[in-house]
């Protein structure tokens, strides 16, 4: 079938009984050809073929990636939905893009309950659906922290190009290895750094089915990984389990999606005994930077992969594109002349080359008549020995939304600004509460309205200061 060569590339990788996964059973490569195979006919009897579009919305499973495959061996588009949005979160982005058919978990209104081995589901054909986008063979959303998600399309030779550029960077998991996958197999680096990398490279993929840190690392032992992936957020609560088994194995540990807390590293590296390593990507493109040979430490992002075009312009970060990758004629400021805007602000090593995080361009604000970041005020929330989550935000006022686990009052965070901000920087409210909210991805929201909508109803005790 014309537009499926890529697919069969990956699938063909390895010998029938290599092992290419492990959940709570093993799943060896011949097992995942033949359930794409068979999944595959299945889609053909029910009309998906060659530019049809799908919806794809599934609980985590190995039948959620089979279904995937087996989509794109049909040459279908598929739309991947993350199951844990909520109606009034996914439904306008679905009205948007209108595929044809959806591919939806029976029983879509239940609580996610890790990773499964299998899952049901069902096909329905759905009204006034449009055929894919030409050439799209992969549609996501962006992480929607700063406000609406956008609409991103990749082909498969973008896919393709991403996982070369995996397999370029010096000590990425290799034939052999065993990757355990923290990440969501909904989103871009459990995907793509995770799924398709692991088949392609002949690695086989280990995923937990539950994400309590001492079954993990129990696992880890269990299974002999020899790399994990996961966020920020992984690694700060594995950091802090009681014990740890021997993990003779255990060489690397990836993480990705924000910036990774110099408390979180250095308290996994007194641990476990090893650094977190970090990537960078945008859902636009994938992976653009990374240094997995342990030297980079918070804020460094490591070096542009091989593949990857970047450019500095005015502090932010531009990488190389041959076409928008977004659909429907959105966006259209964050891509020109063959240049996708991260808006992520960054400084460049003119020696090493070395990229580091500074913070995003859009989180400067002016008040007063004064340009004021608040990553910066962000940065000196979460110096407090007390704080554990941090998002200021500005409307009429710069607001400050605190997470902690101790008793912590606003006005303890004002005094503790006060001494390292100027005035024009300080917080005028904060509301202090234990938990922020977080989207899908697992990303502190960051959209004012939302932040005030679902911190207050949620926070049992929420205490707001205002100075």
């Amino acid at each position: 079938m014309a537009n499926t060569w890529w697919l069969s590339h990956l699938l063909s990788r390895g010998a029938d009984d290599d092992s290419w996964a492990v959940s709570s059973m093993p799943v060896t490569r011949e097992q995942l050809r033949t359930a794409v195979t068979e999944l595959g006919e299945r889609f053909r009897k029910q009309g998906i073929m060659e530019g049809s579009s799908v919806l794809l919305r599934m609980k985590p499973s190995f039948t959620y990636l089979y279904v995937l495959l087996a989509l794109w061996s049909r040459g279908a588009q598929v739309v991947l939905v993350d199951f844990r949005l909520k109606p009034a979160e996914y439904e306008p982005l679905v009205d948007l893009v209108r595929p044809q058919y959806a591919v939806v978990t029976t029983g879509a209104g239940g609580p996610v309950a890790g990773f499964r081995q299998e899952s049901d589901f069902s096909v329905r054909r759905l009204p006034d659906g449009r055929p894919a986008v030409d050439g799209v063979r992969l549609v996501q959303f962006s992480s929607g922290s700063t406000g609406r998600p956008k609409v991103i399309g990749r082909s498969a030779d973008s896919v393709l190009a991403e996982i070369e550029r995996h397999s370029a960077v010096p000590e990425i998991p290799g034939r052999g290895e065993r990757v355990m996958l923290l990440n969501s197999v909904m989103h871009n680096m459990g995907l793509v750094s995770g799924v398709l990398h692991a088949l392609a490279a002949g690695a086989t993929l280990i995923v937990p089915p539950t994400l309590r840190p001492a079954e993990v690392v129990r696992m880890m032992a269990r299974t002999e990984t020899s790399a994990v992936y996961g966020t920020p957020v992984h690694y700060d609560l594995l950091s802090r389990i009681g014990s740890l088994p021997e993990l003779p194995a255990l060489r690397l540990a990836v993480s990705g999606g924000e910036r990774v807390p110099g408390e979180t590293h250095d308290r996994f590296r007194e641990r476990f005994g090893l650094p977190i390593s970090p990537v960078y990507g945008v859902t636009e493109f994938g992976l653009i930077a990374g240094d997995l040979s342990g030297a980079a430490v918070p804020p460094q992002l490591g070096p542009p992969v091989p593949g990857a075009e970047v450019k500095v312009f005015d502090g932010e970060l531009f990488v190389r594109m041959e076409r928008s990758p977004y659909l429907y004629g959105e966006h259209t400021d964050r891509f020109a002349d063959g240049w996708l805007r991260t808006y992520d602000r960054v400084c460049q090593d003119p020696a090493t080359g070395i990229l580091s995080m500074l913070g995003r361009s859009d989180s400067l604000v002016v008040v007063g008549g004064l340009k004021v970041d608040l990553a910066e005020v962000e940065t000196a929330l979460l110096e407090h020995p007390r704080v554990t989550e941090a998002v200021v935000t500005h409307g009429e006022v710069i607001e400050a939304f605190v997470g902690t686990d101790e008793a912590l009052t606003p006005d303890e965070l004002v005094a503790w600004c006060r001494e390292r901000l100027s005035p024009v920087k300080n917080p005028k409210r904060f509301l202090v509460t234990r938990r922020l909210p977080r989207n899908s991805m697992g990303k502190l929201v960051r959209d004012r309205a939302l932040m005030h909508e679902r911190v207050m109803p949620q926070s049992s005790s929420p205490t707001w200061g205002d100075r």
